[in-house]
């Protein structure tokens, strides 16, 4: 089922909001389907690009997030998004259908716009947008999902995932306040730049898995 032009899917959402786990069942459904499909994830922490990443989530550059400020901390991750799409994933723009991106420029808006004040938000966005974009010449996303699941369930999810070792969580991960404001930087995202949300909950719990993407699977097709 071959298209004119490969398209971008961005999977994204908060820690703990099944991110992972949707890019690559998004991308075994599609292939499954006659469309070509591969998937990429940020941080590339495989990567030695993604240093500067690892340095600041764990701690090294300040124990708070906004110890490093969001126009810094976006060059880390950027920085890192370049070099994989330099080493691994640039010429497969031209063979595959679709690329679906577990994370991407749209978790610095996230995570790095919730510690801009918000009369200056929509600078931000045009710095990020211009940086990554059109200096960095990264492509951008066709289409933007976020997983939105409550902080409160995506915390539980986290717990889980660490055994309840504290310890293992990154500077993001265990600054909940934190987090409250990364969600309300990707509801400002989903109102002013045409992000899709996903309700990934239902009645307090989370959906199921192929629940979650028979919905996103939907939205992506739709328009084929």
């Amino acid at each position: 089922m071959a298209q004119n032009k490969c398209k971008l899917i961005v999977i994204d959402g908060l820690d703990g909001s099944g991110k992972a786990t949707q890019t690559k069942r998004l991308a075994q459904r599609l292939n499954e389907n006659g469309y070509k499909a591969r998937t990429i994830s940020f941080p590339d922490y495989k990567s030695d690009s993604s240093a500067l990443v690892k340095m600041y989530l764990g701690g090294q550059l300040g124990s708070s997030p906004d110890d490093v400020n969001a126009y810094a901390a976006s060059s880390f991750y950027a920085v890192d998004r370049v070099a994989s799409y330099i080493n691994t994933w640039r010429s497969d723009l031209d063979e595959y259908d679709y690329i679906i991106a577990d994370r991407y420029t749209t978790s610095n808006i996230i995570h790095q716009m919730a510690k801009i004040p918000e009369s200056e938000r929509d600078g931000y966005i045009e710095w990020l947008f211009d940086f990554e974009y059109n200096r960095l010449e990264l492509p951008a996303p066709d289409m933007v999902i976020f997983l939105d699941v409550d902080p409160a369930i995506s915390q539980k999810l986290i717990y889980g995932r660490y055994q309840g070792d504290e310890s293992k969580k990154d500077i993001h991960e265990r600054d909940f306040a934190y987090l409250m404001r990364c969600r309300n930087s990707a509801v400002y995202a989903i109102e002013h730049l045409g992000w899709v949300r996903i309700d990934c909950t239902q009645g307090g719990e989370m959906r199921t898995i192929e629940d979650i993407c028979d919905s996103i699977y939907s939205l992506v097709t739709l328009n084929n």
